[in-house]
């Protein structure tokens, strides 16, 4: 079958919105017409290569849309359902999926990254083969995936409610709840309030933090971060944030800091302005080929830490629903988290919003509910 997609061919180039080719699911695969997808700043690293990825590639990984075909050996699924697309393919046979770590899946890091879980590809066009991002590929009218990279969406929400915790919202409240598990009454420095980085600032104010600073360099960010929750905003355009972070905390720095921007100057903020015995939880990405430079001599002696956070160590099939029910019970904002709406015609236009700070995120609607 035909589909229209979003494919990179070259980093650094504009992408190509174009009818490609897509070849029928295969055992344990779903066809899935896509109704919502985000646009995050990943797939936009994707295009210029600062998250290295074999192309041509679709892009797109918060999706959600309905089964409209299934292979052989897909119980549990059906034509018709509705589902949401976690953005790690997790297999739940590994050791690192049966000790409670899902999105480290062994499966999901092993082999190609752009093919199905069997190595194989479904899109194309004529005889050149076309990866898809995170196995899944949203930003498609249709695309197919293996069942490990879907869940059911419950009833009563929409498919841009369940898009948006593909990964942004799961992967910035989860840094905080699951991979920090920062307990209430601790400072926290969130650094960089983009889609992530407010919900880092929303997962905060969930556990009950006491201060909760937002910083970046874009006013109608910080604008923003005290609508989610920051009760102090610095720009480190005009000051020095560490400084700042200390006046803020009488000296002493916070108990945790989350960089979600991934420039190796903004990680070393987030260490910098650590308290005795803090914890810097880096979800940003950076290139393969950049290092970071601390003082190393406070990790033994004042117990600094720096942990990483993929999708905020979530547990995609108990926390994605449970997120829903947050907001269904008004704890947690999501409609809030869309600022713009594309025609995938117009996915250039949005990566370039976005670089410029005019979007929390951006959205495709393929199907209006």
């Amino acid at each position: 079958m035909k589909t229209k997609a979003a494919v990179v061919y070259r980093f650094n180039e504009p992408v190509v919105v174009e009818e490609i080719e897509l070849r029928p699911p295969q055992k344990s695969e779903l066809l899935i017409k896509i109704a919502a997808s985000g646009i995050c700043h990943s797939d936009y690293s994707v295009m210029t290569g600062t998250i290295p990825h074999d192309l041509p590639e679709v892009l797109g990984h918060e999706g959600a849309g309905t089964v409209v075909e299934v292979g052989p050996e897909t119980e549990g699924y059906k034509v018709g359902d509705r589902v949401m697309l976690p953005f790690v393919s997790s297999c739940g046979e590994c050791h690192r999926c049966k000790t409670g770590h899902p999105t480290l899946c062994e499966v999901h890091f092993s082999g190609k990254r752009g093919a199905l879980i069997d190595g194989t590809l479904r899109f194309h066009k004529g005889d050149q083969d076309i990866y898809q991002f995170s196995r899944i590929g949203t930003l498609s009218e249709y695309t197919v995936v293996h069942t490990n990279s879907v869940l059911p969406l419950p009833p009563g929400y929409t498919f841009e409610h369940a898009a948006l915790l593909g990964c942004g919202v799961t992967t910035g409240v989860g840094a905080v709840t699951r991979t920090a598990k920062v307990p209430a009454g601790s400072t926290v420095a969130v650094i960089g309030c983009g889609g992530v980085g407010l919900n880092v600032i929303q997962g905060a104010k969930l556990a009950g933090a006491s201060k909760i600073i937002a910083i970046d360099q874009v006013s109608s960010k910080l604008d923003q971060a005290r609508i989610f929750g920051a009760t102090d905003c610095i720009n480190s355009k005009e000051v020095d944030g560490v400084e700042e972070v200390k006046r803020l905390t009488d000296g002493n720095g916070v108990n945790f800091s989350f960089e979600a921007i991934g420039l190796p100057a903004t990680i070393e903020m987030a260490y910098n302005m650590l308290g005795v015995g803090g914890n810097a939880v880096i979800i940003g990405i950076t290139s393969p080929t950049q290092t970071i430079t601390i003082p190393a001599v406070f990790i033994p002696v004042w117990e600094k830490k720096i942990t990483g956070s993929f999708f905020g160590s979530c547990l995609p099939s108990e926390d994605m629903p449970y997120l829903l029910d947050l907001y269904r019970q008004k704890k947690l904002k999501l409609d809030e988290l869309v600022t713009n709406y594309y025609e995938l015609e117009e996915i250039n236009q949005a990566f370039s919003d976005m670089e410029k700070g005019e979007n929390i995120r951006g959205m495709v609607l393929f199907e209006k509910e």
